[in-house]
């Protein structure tokens, strides 16, 4: 990677989008600082809000401590993302929008416009949700639609969707003119810098020299075990028969099918901790209850499904690998890979087209994803297996956020090694 980004930097029109990308990234770390009007007494109450709900404090670690900072740019681009994946849902059921998908590039830069019109509403409805939230919190003194608090909600509104729509704009700067995906980079920018802080506050507490170099080569561990899972994948061969159209002959080649190992990414993670932290974030709502059997239970539930607790880090192992071996099934068999092979000509050597070719390949995913959904359940569980082994408090580190990380990196390494492969094509030719 560093030989890359070496090489990289010795062709001037490659330095300049790495330094173009670098700045913009330093452009999103100062918004990211820029806060919206709250009193002092309001700060402090936030900052011990985020320590109690474990669900806003992994959100708040994907915004680079935004969101607690209380910044104009605290959602980030998420609801960008939100966006894209309903436009991603409604291009099968609106026929309008599956003919533009079948268009092109005028098609799908068309999808891409009204994605980004569909995410300003999105990024306001999100925006008026944690002001709720902060709202029944006792965070925020004055909200709501009417009345003298009407105009310092629009004002906080406004201000946080036009810091994501000014995040998502960056972020196609980066991808036009600089080096990567730039939503993920700046997504990939958050997690980066809020991580020395949680690092800092895991590892303060006077431990010894060997926790932390145990803690340093675990975390070590997990990256490379990470990088290895990420990249591995399984070639299934296939050759294509030859045809003969007119007076040519086409078809004849072998090539392969790449299953990945992980084909699931990070999406189970990113369910499981959904599922997860959902009873106990509704349980704190009932723990001050006058009913003292609704308080009792409430306590109970929160104290189940606290971060700190065997039974939370258990279940979340399950559902991990339930929810991997699910998502990695429904994208497989949306992929018609067998009917598309017999479409084209193809074959697996020693399978016969169409069904069998579609059962051979379905349990050859089943026994590969069997080491990914193990390995993701492993990386899920890793933070409290890292806190029993090395003493350190590592529980806020979150996995998802890892696999972000690692993902992009890796990317933005293939992307720069097309584009220097792309160069030395260009001086052979010249």
């Amino acid at each position: 990677m560093l030989e890359v980004i070496l090489n990289a930097f010795r062709l001037p029109d490659l330095r300049r989008k790495l330094l173009f990308t670098f700045a913009m990234l330093v452009v999103f770390r100062f918004i990211a600082h820029v806060p919206l009007p709250l009193s002092a007494e309001s700060y402090a109450a936030l900052q011990n809000f985020f320590e109690d709900n474990q669900l806003l404090g992994m959100l708040n670690l994907f915004s680079g401590n935004a969101m607690r900072n209380f910044s104009v740019a605290a959602m980030g681009v998420y609801p960008y993302i939100t966006a894209s994946i309903v436009m991603q849902l409604l291009i099968p059921i609106i026929p309008s929008l599956e003919r533009l998908s079948k268009e092109g590039e005028a098609g799908r830069n068309k999808l891409n416009q009204y994605t980004h019109i569909l995410t300003v509403p999105m990024a306001a409805l999100q925006a008026y949700g944690q002001l709720a939230i902060l709202k029944n919190a006792g965070v925020l003194p004055s909200f709501g639609l009417s009345g003298p608090d009407l105009l310092p909600t629009l004002t906080m509104v406004i201000s946080m969707t036009a810091g994501t729509v000014f995040l998502v704009w960056i972020g196609e700067l980066i991808t036009e003119h600089g080096i990567g995906n730039g939503v993920s980079l700046i997504i990939f920018g958050g997690i980066v810098a809020g991580l020395p802080q949680l690092l800092g506050a895991g590892t303060s507490g006077g431990l010894s020299f060997i926790a932390l170099i145990s803690f340093a080569a675990l975390g070590i561990a997990i990256v490379f075990a990470i990088v290895i899972f990420q990249e591995a994948h399984r070639r299934i061969p296939v050759q294509y028969a030859k045809r003969i159209r007119g007076t040519r002959m086409y078809g004849g080649q072998s090539t392969h099918i790449p299953l990945r190992v992980n084909s699931a990414g990070m999406i189970p993670l990113i369910f499981a901790i959904s599922i997860m932290l959902f009873p106990g974030t509704i349980a704190t709502y009932f723990r001050g209850s006058s009913n003292d059997w609704v308080a009792n239970v409430a306590n109970f539930v929160e104290s189940l499904f606290s971060p700190t607790a065997p039974f939370y880090w258990t279940m979340y192992f399950v559902l991990v690998v339930a929810f991997t071996f699910f998502y990695a099934m429904i994208i497989f068999q949306q992929q018609n890979l067998a009917e598309n092979l017999q479409k084209y000509g193809g074959f697996v050597p020693g399978i016969r087209p169409g069904r069998p070719t579609a059962e051979y390949l379905n349990k050859v995913l089943l026994r590969i994803t069997v080491a990914g959904a193990v390995f993701l359940g492993l990386v899920a569980v890793a933070p409290f297996l890292i806190q029993r082994f090395t003493n350190v408090q590592a529980l806020q580190i979150s996995s998802t956020g890892l696999l972000i990380v690692v993902g992009v990196v890796l990317d933005t390494v293939k992307q720069l090694e097309a584009q220097l492969l792309m160069r030395r094509y260009e001086g052979f030719i010249k």
